[in-house]
Parts: structure tokens; C-alpha cells; sequence
């Protein structure tokens, strides 16, 4: 397939990076990516996808950081994307406790040096914010677009700063941007300290004998959990609707990170009761009880659902944990486990 326009990803590497980057390939884009430098690769979520552009690839690569609003500038006038996907920030909410002040200045003003670069360059193209249901905070649920915001951490701050510099810039300039606002979303990919991944990476460990326990914080936080590639389909719709306004995108189904524990151990037929223990370091300072989302606008407007189940979800990266340890014997002196398959379709 011939690539017949260009498209932006900030935070490429991640999780939803690397997953839209395949949807877009898919479309038949050319895909540009920023990447922060590093003395080490960090490319691997893109292994499957990458061609060296002499070879005929579609996907490129750009060192760059959310800082250098002159590297920024530069990018967006060589590349002429018809599409933005800002996805990249400090993600992680626990970290942003520690590192506040780099997590304002990336996740938020990182926002806002884009967003000028797309303004004075002079490229005309569209700009998805990846915002967060963090924003919300203590809000009570069910949430929506129209619900107050009341974030509780330096991370949900700064995507509350990047998601009204974003519709300024929408109000003020006619830039066509939008946010979307995601509820949790996880797959295989997700980095390794977030909850869910952190869950069923120990679950396949316990199961073949490489771990003894799995430590975790507040257990009773409940959250609406999807699957991500659902999700990135969703951003990519947003960019195509007639005109930019802003959207959740969530399943509605409340879960607990008690559930979730529960859910992804009976996946290999443990009690998962006998292997978590509770270390506070892991609880944050101000907690954010309950998110969970109303997906109708964009049910409506996009005709977005999601497919997958959390229960489903835990299956999917379980599995996937397990695949992950290989073939080899482990530290039991048996094979990895066979699912037991309680999670049900969808």
C-alpha cells in the first residue's frame, strides 16, 4: 500500500503509541514518531512494525523531546503531518508524586510547545490530546464530558492544564483539536509498574515458580478497564468527525483492583488471597476512589464501543505474560500453566 499522508505521534514507544502506529500503517499512512534519546533502545513495542525506510518503510523515527519547542517547530514544518497524536508525557501518576516538576513541565507545557509549533508553523492539520480520566479525580462517578474536574495528583494536574490549553488554542486560532478523554486502558504492553501489568506479569511468575508474592497498594480503588488497541481506534475517529469537540472513551463497567487481582490469578488456578501482601509505599498521598466512565458521546457520534472485557482484559495479559516466560522450564521444574479459560468472550 502507498502511503498518501503523514501522521504525528508524540510518545510513539508506549503502549498507545505503538499500537495506533500500527493502525495508521494499516490505513495506509506515513507514520512519524518522536522518540527520546537514549544511550539504550527503547523502540521494542515498534520491533514488529519497523522497515528501514530504504527498504520501503513507512514508519520514521525522530529524536526529540517535549521541551525543545524549537525541535518541535522544526518537525512539524519538514513533516507536514495532516494528523497530531500528542501522546506523550510523565504517565505515571504514583511517579508524578515524586517528580512534580518534570511532570508539569512535559505532560503539561509540552502540551502547549506542540500546540504552538502546529500554530506557527503554518501546517494545517488536526490534533488529538491524549487526556485522562485522572482529570476527575474525587468527582464522583459515572463521568462524562460534562463533569466537573478535581484532579488529585501533580499527573492529573498537568493533564488538566494540557487539556484547556488544548481547547484554547481550539477557541482561539480555529486549530482543529480535540481531547480524549481515556479511562484506564491496558494490553500486553503496558509498562511493567502500572497495576494491571504489574498484577499479571507476578501472576505468571508465581504460577511457574519465579516469584513468591506480589506487593501491591489500595486495593479497593476502582477503575474502568479497556483494551487499548479499542482505544486507539478511538483516537483515530476523533480526527475524522466532521468537527473537533472532546470525548470519553471508557466501557462503563466499574472494577476494583481487588477484582482484577481476583480475575487474573483464577486465570492459572490460584487463590490470589495467598500470594498479595499490602506495602503502603505503594498507596498514593490523595487517592482517586472511583472513575469510571460514560462512553455515549462517542457511542453516538463516533460510533465507538468497546468489545473487551475487563475480565477478558486479565485473560488477554496473563496469557501473554505467560508466552513471554517461554518454553523453558522454570525454577518449579515445570512448563507454564494452561489457562484455565474463566474469563468468558468479550
Amino acid at each position: 500500500m502507498t502511503a498518501t499522508k503523514a501522521a504525528l505521534i508524540t510518545g510513539i514507544t508506549g503502549q498507545d503509541g505503538s499500537y495506533l502506529a500500527e493502525l495508521l500503517l494499516e490505513k495506509g499512512y506515513e507514520v512519524h514518531g518522536l522518540v527520546r534519546r537514549s544511550s539504550s533502545f527503547n523502540t521494542g513495542r515498534l520491533d514488529t512494525i519497523y522497515q528501514d525506510r530504504h527498504e520501503g518503510g513507512h514508519l520514521h523515527l525522530h529524536y526529540a523531546e517535549l521541551t525543545d519547542g524549537v525541535r518541535l517547530l522544526g518537525l512539524l514544518r519538514d513533516i507536514e503531518p495532516v494528523e497530531v497524536y500528542h501522546l506523550g508525557a510523565q504517565s505515571h501518576v504514583k511517579v508524578s508524586f515524586d517528580m512534580p516538576d518534570f511532570t508539569g513541565d512535559v505532560t503539561g507545557l509540552g502540551t502547549t510547545r506542540l500546540l504552538e509549533a502546529v500554530r506557527t508553523s503554518g501546517v494545517e492539520t488536526r490534533f488529538y490530546q491524549a487526556s485522562s480520566s485522572e482529570m476527575f479525580g474525587a468527582t464522583p462517578p459515572p463521568q462524562d464530558e460534562s463533569t466537573p474536574f478535581w484532579p488529585r495528583s501533580p499527573y492529573g494536574v498537568a493533564k488538566l492544564y494540557a487539556y484547556w490549553i488544548t481547547r484554547n488554542y481550539r477557541e482561539a486560532y480555529g486549530i482543529y483539536a480535540v481531547n480524549g478523554i481515556l479511562f484506564n486502558h491496558e494490553s500486553p504492553r503496558r509498562g511493567e509498574t502500572f497495576v494491571t501489568r504489574k498484577i499479571t506479569r507476578a501472576v505468571a511468575r508465581i504460577a511457574t515458580g519465579r516469584q513468591d508474592c506480589l506487593y501491591l497498594g489500595n486495593l479497593d480503588a476502582v477503575r474502568d478497564w479497556g483494551y487499548a488497541p479499542e482505544y486507539v481506534e478511538g483516537m483515530w475517529r476523533m480526527l475524522q468527525a466532521d468537527g473537533p469537540q472532546d470525548y470519553v472513551l471508557a466501557t462503563g463497567a466499574p472494577a476494583t483492583v481487588r477484582d482484577f487481582c481476583a480475575a487474573a490469578f483464577s486465570c492459572v488456578g490460584l487463590d490470589w488471597e495467598k500470594y498479595v501482601r499490602i506495602d503502603p509505599r505503594y498507596e498514593r498521598p490523595s487517592e482517586v476512589d472511583a472513575l469510571i466512565g460514560n462512553p455515549a458521546r462517542a457511542r453516538e457520534c463516533l460510533g465507538w464501543r468497546p468489545r473487551t472485557t475487563w475480565r477478558k482484559l486479565a485473560e488477554i495479559m496473563v496469557a501473554a505474560d505467560l508466552a513471554s516466560l517461554g518454553d523453558s522450564d522454570g525454577p518449579s521444574g515445570g512448563a507454564p500453566p494452561v489457562l484455565t479459560g474463566v474469563a468468558g468472550p468479550g
